[in-house]
Formats: structure tokens, sequence, C-alpha cells
């Protein structure tokens, strides 16, 4: 039997961004040149986003929080926490985010218990901590505590792929297997002012998320909802772009470059970077980008996604999920591909599904699985 990504489910923060409001915040900042303002009101504005959410709450205009650490709502200055005291709110926070999703995933998926867990795998860039985010949903969540436990740290928007990979193989070696896949971010924690352009695009981009999965293939669950089957994973890294995206550790957070060449590195490598994957289905041979009916990008950022549609063909409907979750949530890095996939999951349908996402190097992991409707799953 194949290996089936039943079921996705997602959490957020409680406190909610207003793209306008914040573009306001960071134009306001006082140090920001002629051009650095420009850029802020450009990045935001052109981001092709609504609304993102962040687990600090003292980042509402009307927190009035006393003792301001990241956001002082009274004078509206972005403040400059180092990076000890913003980790230290990432261990305080993040665990609530990797709990949640997970317990939804867990009763969501019909059939399956906390004593049915086998393999636990969490994925985070934005903080550490340990004992960790898997040892964290093996209390909470009631889990055995002979689970295996396995930590995916620092790699970025690509490495919900790798998170799923793992849970492929530990799925083949062992048919009985059942592995909780869980990413969080909290990217919002490394936001600061600046006038550089790296800088104020991540501020324009980036957000707060998790989202769970349960990876199995055993066959003595109900059937009835629809589910993905994985079928295969690849990974290229391009020739160039090693320098334009990167993530790294400052004395005040962790530092994000986003270069602006970074949508032309994807342009002119897309269709290589994909020519792998496809070919490990024959049934692919010849096919059109536009023929598979189902893409799951990660978004990026607007620009992205606008060149991966205009290179590989693709219709506006075939984005939209891509562009659904970048509008209602930003880039969450490795939360957002499964946020992007959920939505294809609930928006019914069924046939073959490309996915990927980008991260530092410049990575590009693709993925192909199959849609089942419901009732057509094991």
């Amino acid at each position: 039997m194949p290996v089936m990504l039943r079921t996705i489910e997602t959490a957020v923060p409680s406190t909610i961004l207003h793209q306008d409001q914040a573009r306001d915040v960071f134009a306001a900042q006082p140090g920001l040149t002629r051009l650095g303002q420009r850029l802020v009101a450009t990045s935001f504005d052109s981001a092709a986003i609504r609304t993102r959410y962040t687990a600090v709450d003292e980042m509402r205009l009307d927190s009035g929080s006393e003792d301001p650490v990241f956001f002082d709502s009274a004078s509206g200055l972005l403040l400059s926490p180092s990076t000890k005291v913003r980790n230290a709110v990432f261990a305080r926070e993040a665990g609530t985010l990797f709990v949640e999703a997970g317990r939804k995933a867990l009763d969501a998926t019909e059939g399956l218990g906390p004593g049915d867990v086998t393999h636990v795998v969490t994925v985070s860039c934005t903080g550490f901590y340990n004992p960790g985010p898997d040892y964290q949903l093996v209390r909470a969540l009631g889990l055995a505590p002979s689970v295996q436990r396995y930590h995916l740290g620092f790699m970025g928007c690509y490495a919900a792929f790798p998170a799923l990979r793992a849970a492929k193989l530990f799925c083949e070696a062992d048919p009985d297997a059942v592995v909780l896949v869980v990413c969080a971010e909290l990217c919002s924690l490394h936001v600061r002012t600046s006038n550089n352009p790296d800088t104020i695009m991540g501020s324009a981009l980036f957000a707060d998320g998790a989202a769970a999965a349960i990876v199995t293939a055993r066959t003595d669950l109900p059937g009835g909802a629809a589910a993905f089957s994985l079928d295969h994973f690849e990974t290229v890294l391009t020739p160039v772009g090693e320098d334009s995206m990167a993530w790294n550790i400052g004395d005040e957070g962790f530092e994000m470059v986003l270069g602006t060449y970074v949508p032309h590195i994807i342009d002119d490598h897309i269709v290589g970077a994909l020519e792998p994957l496809l070919a490990r289905d024959a049934s692919l041979g010849g096919v059109e980008f536009k023929d598979i009916p189902h893409w799951g990008i990660h978004p990026g950022g607007r620009a992205i996604l606008d060149r991966v549609e205009k290179r590989l063909g693709l219709s506006e409907a075939q984005l939209e999920p891509a562009r659904r979750v970048l509008r209602d949530y930003g880039n969450m890095s490795s939360a957002t591909v499964l946020f992007v996939l959920k939505d294809i999951l609930d928006g019914g349908g069924e046939g073959r599904v490309c996915s990927m996402a980008f991260g530092p190097g410049l990575t590009v992991e693709t993925s192909l699985m199959t849609l089942l409707p419901a009732h057509a799953g094991a």
C-alpha cells in the first residue's frame, strides 16, 4: 500500500497583523532614509498580503504594554531585543503552536489515537530550546515515551519536505508506523527596522504559524476522507544563488538574506529542478506542466509565484491555493507549504499534485503526490 498523508491541520497565534498598519509602523521608524521609506512602502504594498499572525502580542497597535520589548505602542517605536531575549520568547510560545497543531491533526484522523504514533518529526528554523518541541509533543499529547523523535532545525522554508520524506521512509520500513510531522515558525520574533532591502523584504513577508501532518501506510484505518499519496521526492541545488537566500544568527535576532534576484534564479532554474522529479514517473512523460492539475507552491513571495506561473505556463487557478495562503497568512517559512497543501486537500478534486519549496542554498525541494478524493483513500 502507498504511504498516505492522511491529515493536515494548522494553527496560528491569536494576534493578527494587518499589512497596511504594519507598513505604516515600519515606514515611521526613526533612522530610515527617504530611500528606506520608499522601500518599505513598495515592499509591503506589493507583497500581496492582507493579514499575518504573530506570537508577539505587544505588536498590536493597542497593546498598551507597560514594559515593551518588541514594540512600544505608545511611541510607535520598534525595539531591538537581543537574540537571547527573542529566543526566550520562542521557547515560551512555540510549544503552544506545536501542540495545538499536533493535537488537531491527531483528533482529525479517524481510527488513530496518541498510542498509535510511532515517530515524531518536528521542524523549525526560528528558535532553539531543549528539551524541545518533539519532547513537548510526547508529553502534552500523551504519546508513548518510546516514540522515536527527530528534530529538523534551521533548514529554512523548504524543511517540510525533508520531514515528509523522512516520514515516508519510516513508513516504508515499518508498515505499522504512524508519523506525526509538525512544523512551527515564529518568524515575527526576528523583524527589525532597517534600510537594508533584504531586511525590509523579510519584515514585509514573514509571519508565524504551525502545521501538522499524519503520515502512515497502515491499511486498517477507516477510509472516507480525502488524502495524499506520497509518491516521490527530489532535492536540487541551483548552480547559483548561494548568497541570495540565507538565514544567519546576529546579536539582535536572526538575519534573513532574501535577495531581490531570487525570483530571477527560480525563473532560470525551475524547469531543470522539476526534471528529476517528473522523470520518476513514466506516466508523466511528455505531459506539460499545465496538465498536472494541482500545484502546491511555497509562496515565498508574490514575485516568486508570478515567475513560477509564467515559466511553467500554469493557470491562475493552479496558483490560487498558494496565493490565498500568502494573502491570508504571509510566509511562515517551513509551515507555509503545508498550509497550501491543506488548501488543496480541503478543496476537493483528485489527480496528481506537484509541490515545491525554496530555501537557503538556493535549495529547491519538490514532491509528487496523488490527491485521492473522499471515500477513495486507504
